[in-house]
């Protein structure tokens, strides 16, 4: 089931309640409509389709979030992270904090009518009001995890009711224990399959709670804001009904986000379905042309292990990084699916054509990737939106050999969401999963290690399922490998069940959050590099693209080291001053001015 076209229905049944000029002079609007709106399960169901515009899929603004980390680099001029750099102002507004509240509006709509339904069964009012809570729970954390304490509104008040604009903020504690019950409320009475395929279901009821519970505990502990237990005991839990319930992940990593279609695909929970001619996004197009200019970082290249379950500092297995060839060989290929592999072939740009060159090295990632991919999504060489061959990777925004797309700074351009499937610039249709089991795992592991419960079982059920996919050696709990990149302040073992979530989750939106809630933004303030290279070399002479230290050879370095040290307010965004213009007893977060 495509819930993209439903949430068509759902926005007429929105524009219903707020706008039916018929009714005007009769009685209220809301209430005129409330009364037809409300009246039979069919009717809650597309009523409820509005909902499933919260997540975002397949959108720029996801990615775009991982700039402000200390793994992705916006390879454009002036690209730099206003966050990283301290920057940030207080806006006006922000869509963060206005639509949050307009989504709540509408399900604490739907909330209030569903008592008043005379045509449910008590088992339908239980489901509605089980999906209702979880999209409130799921709005009202989005505000949360920004802005801590807001106001907790559970009535249909509109934009310009006094209740709303005289309501003070409550404690973070306080709405993230009514969160956590309500979630809980909806996993017991939520309908178990939904309402059909890829709805929301007690599968997905059970994913939101494992993500929330680790988010919330792990804020809760290290920002030290109360007991963290209940949170990573709900996080554990969850999950484990869903490793239950879903005990095999798909075959490949790059299946669960390449794929035309996710319908079946395993440890999909949810995702969200895009259709030529009916919706579809322009991601994969991004990594393609000029525009998109998503690069990892140098650190974020460094966290892949070798083949042997080693890191690149201590394993044999690691030949050097002065040449992208020798870095990614025996590295776990989740890289390869991430940022392309290195690469070189003979083409007269434009060309649909190549020829391999007289070196045998050059094509040796083209038969890697021919082995563990398809023509429809990461085999090499590398096409533009157009089918036209690139003739090489790395590509360098400065070094474009007559080809200005496809391009990086740091020459690790980012390829995650990117696949040959439509091959239309602006039209991709891969679909986007929203919760994943690939997560769930990771929350798991997260979970049971703050509640001092992780072992070797747990570790194989877990960290070495995803590990699988990636080629890599098990993670053996009595033998962890050092790292000398460790943070001293992280345990062994934590460190390593922190680094497979940043590899599984790379570019989807998580770490700007994880480092937030762990108090770990300190990471994002080093220097970030690219790759090694040599001016005359890898690429010409005069080259324009930086090197540390204004080296001839050595690390890129198009960005400087950033000011300071990270700043305590900067852990929560500020409230914007409209917002409290409207509301007088709207405090604003400490530290902002």
């Amino acid at each position: 089931m495509n819930f993209q076209r439903y949430i068509i229905a759902g926005c007429f049944a929105t524009l219903m309640l707020q706008g039916c000029k018929d009714f005007l002079d009769l009685q209220p609007r809301d209430e005129l409509t409330e009364t037809y709106t409300f009246t039979n399960y069919q009717n809650f169901k597309t009523y409820a389709w509005n909902f499933y515009e919260v997540f975002p899929g397949y959108a720029g603004a996801t990615v775009n979030s991982e700039y402000n980390t200390d793994l992705f680099l916006n390879a454009n001029p002036n690209g730099i992270s206003d966050w990283i750099w301290q920057r940030m102002t207080i806006p006006a507004e922000s869509e963060d904090y206005t639509n949050g509240y307009a989504r709540i509006r509408n399900v604490n709509i739907m909330l209030a009518n569903i008592d008043n339904a005379t045509n449910l069964t008590e088992a339908d009012r239980k489901h509605w009001r089980a999906v209702g809570l979880f999209f409130r729970a799921y709005n009202y954390y989005q505000l949360v995890n920004k802005f801590g304490g807001v106001p907790y509104i559970e009535k249909p008040l509109s934009d310009t009711d006094a209740e709303l604009l005289n309501a003070p903020r409550a404690p973070r504690s306080q709405i993230t224990d009514k969160l956590l019950e309500e979630l809980q409320w909806a996993e017991a009475n939520i309908k178990a399959d939904g309402d059909g395929e890829n709805t929301v279901d007690v599968h997905v009821v059970r994913a939101f709670i494992s993500r929330f519970g680790v988010m919330e505990g792990a804020w809760r502990k290290y920002h030290q804001l109360g007991d963290p237990k209940p949170y990573f005991t709900a996080s554990a839990a969850a999950a484990q009904k869903l490793m239950t319930s879903f005990p095999s992940l798909a075959p490949g990593y790059d299946d669960d986000f390449n794929s035309e279609s996710l319908a079946g695909v395993q440890g999909i929970l949810l995702y969200r379905r895009y259709e030529i001619g009916q919706v579809t996004h322009s991601l994969a197009s991004l990594g393609r042309n000029s525009s998109g200019r998503w690069d990892l970082t140098k650190k974020a290249a460094d966290m892949y292990l070798m083949r042997d379950g080693q890191t690149r500092w201590t394993s044999p297995q690691f030949q050097g990084d002065k040449s992208p060839f020798t870095e990614f060989r025996s590295r776990d290929r989740r890289l390869y699916f991430t940022t392309p592999p290195p690469y070189k072939v003979n083409t007269v740009h434009p060309s649909y054509d190549f020829t391999l060159t007289a070196d045998p090295a050059d094509r040796e990632y083209i038969d890697t990737m021919q082995n563990i991919s398809n023509e429809k999504r990461k085999t090499l060489p590398t096409l533009n939106w157009q089918g036209i061959v690139l003739r090489q990777e790395p590509h360098y925004v400065d070094y474009t050999l007559g080809q200005p797309f496809c391009v990086t700074y740091t020459g690790y351009r980012f390829s995650k969401f990117s696949n040959k499937i439509a091959r239309i610039q602006n039209q991709d249709i891969n679909d986007a999963p929203i919760f994943r089991m690939g997560e769930v795992l990771l929350n798991y592991a997260e979970a049971k290690y703050e509640l001092g419960e992780f072992n070797q079982s747990i570790a194989d059920a877990t960290i070495n399922k995803l590990r699988t996919r990636g080629a890599v050696a098990p993670l053996q709990v009595a033998a962890i490998p050092n790292d000398p990149q460790r943070d001293a302040a992280v345990e062994p073992l934590l460190w390593e069940i922190r680094r497979e979530r940043a590899v599984e989750l790379m570019g989807e939106g998580f770490r700007f959050d994880d480092l937030r809630r762990w108090k770990k933004m300190e990471y994002a303030m080093a220097q970030k590099l690219g790759r090694w290279i040599k001016k005359g070399t890898d690429v010409a002479a005069d080259a324009k693209i930086p090197i540390l230290n204004n080296a001839t050879e050595g690390y890129i370095a198009y960005e400087g080291v950033p000011p300071g040290t990270w700043p305590e307010y900067y852990y929560l965004y500020p409230i914007p001053s409209n917002q409290r213009v409207l509301n007088p007893k709207l405090d604003q977060n400490t530290g902002w001015k």
